[in-house]
């Protein structure tokens, strides 16, 4: 296997152009972008061997923000330092927000046509399936025994009885670690594996309480907690945001949230671009690019701070531990989420057959799930001119 130190460096234009196309083609979430990437950047150009692949996906799942963005990020500093890491991270988002935005301002404008509500009225279900069949597959992998499935009804049964999500995952993280380690507990005294506890620990300073309006400093400081603190793929984000801007701050409808994480479904690139449409719909441009800005910057920190680490973190039993606890706590949360979702979704028997169907296909076919949200696009439109 050859010696990639002795292959030339990818030069900035190069990772301009593959994350640039792979952000506006990227259509099927997180592990759909990681996919492609590896075809790109293993099978296609030989930037990384398999295993270094591996160990960058590894220190992704270590610490917060979106999975696939970081892995842009990570591939680009290994590539072209620094400067790769913005230039892969900025050209993977931008495709996407830009997207998001146009969506956001056409939801504005006519989102309560009766032609938009009747195409959400067929994609939410579909977004709700879609969620859960992520869930599903979450869950089997999470659950490494009787504590695992024990941490993970106990997070879900404590978010729907309100309890803050940010305590809940550091409760699952530690409950997990200190019991897969309890042997060693009294030999090891510091581990790398506390980092990402470290990291979200300014973001508990974060919280907020209601407010009658959207204040953009105050957007700004929600969306960059999230980026902070966020394990895993965008669908965990949903938990997050339905704490914030629906229960506790009253931005949002549970029925707006609902439209904003599907507008985030059907568009190709990052998940967490849902972030962009909902701060033009709270604050207009000002509000999309805060939002932005806030939810994607915490990546660019982490992926410079953490690669440079990683052997040491592929080492840590800690670091395993805490990040299983984490990934468990995760699901329980987005399981408490995406009950309340479903409850403004499905509202008669067509949205339910839809969400079933959309459930039945996923599980049996695997199919990409933008063709799903068409189908309830279309679903929609035919009910509008039944």
């Amino acid at each position: 296997m050859p010696n990639l130190d002795d292959q030339p460096r990818a030069s900035l234009a190069e990772l301009a152009g593959l994350f640039l196309k792979l952000g506006t083609i990227g259509f099927g979430g997180p592990a759909a972008h990681i996919a492609m990437q590896r075809d790109e950047v293993v099978g296609r150009r030989g930037w990384l061997t398999e295993q270094e692949f591996l160990d960058l996906l590894g220190a992704t799942n270590f610490i917060p923000g979106p999975n696939s963005t970081e892995m842009a990020m990570h591939i680009g500093y290994r590539r072209a330092g620094w400067r790769g890491l913005l230039v892969a991270g900025v050209c993977f988002i931008t495709p996407a927000a830009l997207i998001v935005l146009a969506l956001a301002w056409l939801y504005v404008r006519y989102g309560t046509t009766p032609t938009a509500s009747s195409v959400l009225y067929g994609v939410k279900p579909v977004v709700v399936a879609i969620i859960a069949v992520a869930i599903y597959q979450l869950a089997r992998t999470g659950s490494k025994g009787p504590l695992f499935v024990i941490v993970g009804l106990a997070v879900f049964a404590l978010a729907l009885a309100g309890v803050n999500e940010l305590v809940l995952l550091a409760a699952g993280a530690l409950l997990v670690a200190v019991v897969a380690n309890r042997a060693r507990l009294r030999r090891r005294r510091g581990s790398l594996a506390v980092l990402p506890l470290a990291l979200s620990l300014p973001a508990l300073l974060v919280q907020a309480g209601a407010a009658d309006r959207v204040e953009l400093p105050r957007l700004f400081w929600v969306f960059l907690k999230f980026g902070c603190v966020v394990f895993g793929s965008g669908y965990v984000l949903l938990a997050f945001l339905r704490g914030d801007l629906v229960d506790r701050l009253g931005w949002l409808t549970d029925q707006q949230l609902a439209d904003a994480i599907a507008v985030g479904q059907v568009t190709p690139g990052p998940v967490f671009t849902t972030a962009t449409f909902i701060g033009y719909l709270l604050a207009g441009l000002p509000g999309a690019a805060l939002a932005t800005i806030g939810i994607f910057g915490p990546s660019f920190v982490l992926v410079a701070a953490v690669n440079p680490l990683i052997a040491r973190l592929r080492r840590s039993i800690w670091a395993g531990s805490l990040l299983d606890g984490v990934n468990i706590a995760a699901v329980g949360l987005m399981a408490a989420v995406t009950l309340a979702l479903g409850r403004a979704a499905l509202v008669d028997p067509v949205t339910v057959a839809l969400a079933v169907g959309a459930l039945v296909v996923l599980l049996r076919w695997k199919l990409n799930s933008a063709w799903l949200i068409a189908v309830g696009a279309a679903v929609g439109l035919v009910q509008l001119l039944a």
